[in-house]
């Protein structure tokens, strides 16, 4: 497969921070749908929506061809990691504030150096451990528990889905060697919603007002604009150029819990939120830099 240098770096940066404030309007969504109605009705049809969308799109132009795949397990497998994600991402969302909740799974690149180590044998110098580290830190200082209450039980679910997020980011990084983004895209869209179709018999809800179609109307554009303009913005300037500006998305998380949700972050969150967002960022723009080793 051919590919081209990025030449566009304003546009590219442009793409990627409207990216984040779609991607942020998708969580704030499903933190609103998550409190009344079924999570797996909202979640399948925010993927079918992308499913459908992505069908539109690439079928008409490229035909059947443009599906031709050498890992079709692999298409399956990353499109199962980032359905398990997500879900345990809205059912995160379902008890933490948005700001806080976006910073922890800005947790990812720190926690891909973190696997890359133990389970790739990749070397980490000094620094990117020092990194690791301070974003840990932060991370506890969002979370901390107070008027000595313990630290609630419930965090293992963003923090599992920060986990199985990295896994889906290293696989992708090895995927995007050989395989079309369009196309990744695509069976992305279909592996969730075939999967969560199979369990709505045992899950599914009536939508009970207009607002509600409105909110998963929401949710399917949000996801899908976000995700495609994410993938322009990358075709457009180099990773390590655009890689701290997906930070912008905490700032957006921020906006959506002041305007929607009332909420704003004490002294603590907000120092855990700036020091995950320094390291994780560096630990981003530091990998990106780094030349590729084929493993």
């Amino acid at each position: 497969m051919s590919s081209r240098a990025p030449t566009h770096p304003l546009q590219g940066i442009a793409l990627l921070i409207v990216a984040t404030g779609f991607l942020a309007t998708l969580d704030a969504t499903f933190k609103l749908l998550a409190a009344s109605f079924s999570i797996v009705v909202a979640i399948w049809f925010r993927y079918l929506f992308q499913a459908a969308a992505m069908a539109a799109v690439m079928l008409p132009k490229q035909g059947w061809s443009a599906l031709r795949t050498r890992h079709p397990w692999l298409h399956l497998l990353r499109g199962l990691l980032l359905l398990a994600s997500g879900t345990l991402g809205i059912v995160s969302l379902r008890f933490m504030p948005l700001s806080e909740f976006t910073a922890i799974v800005m947790l990812t690149p720190l926690t891909v150096t973190l696997l890359a180590a133990l389970f790739l044998g990749e070397q980490v110098n000094g620094l990117r451990w020092l990194l690791v580290a301070g974003g840990f830190t932060g991370a506890l200082l969002v979370v901390h528990p107070s008027n000595g209450q313990a630290v609630d039980w419930r965090l293992v679910w963003p923090l599992t889905a920060v986990a199985v997020f990295a896994t889906f980011q290293i696989l992708t990084s090895r995927m995007a060697r050989t395989e079309n983004p369009m196309t990744m895209h695509f069976y992305t869209g279909w592996v969730g919603a075939l999967v969560m179709t199979a369990l709505l018999p045992w899950a599914w809800q009536a939508v009970p007002q207009a607002s509600t179609w409105g909110l998963l109307c929401l949710a399917g554009v949000a996801g899908t604009v976000g995700h495609f303009l994410v993938i322009l913005a990358f075709g457009r300037a180099p990773a390590a150029l655009l890689a701290p500006y997906l930070y912008v998305q905490i700032g957006f998380a921020m906006l959506f819990g002041w305007l929607v949700f009332s909420h704003v972050p004490g002294g603590l969150e907000l120092a855990g939120i700036g020091l995950i967002a320094a390291c994780g960022a560096s630990t981003a723009w530091l990998s990106a830099r780094r030349p590729r080793v084929e493993v």
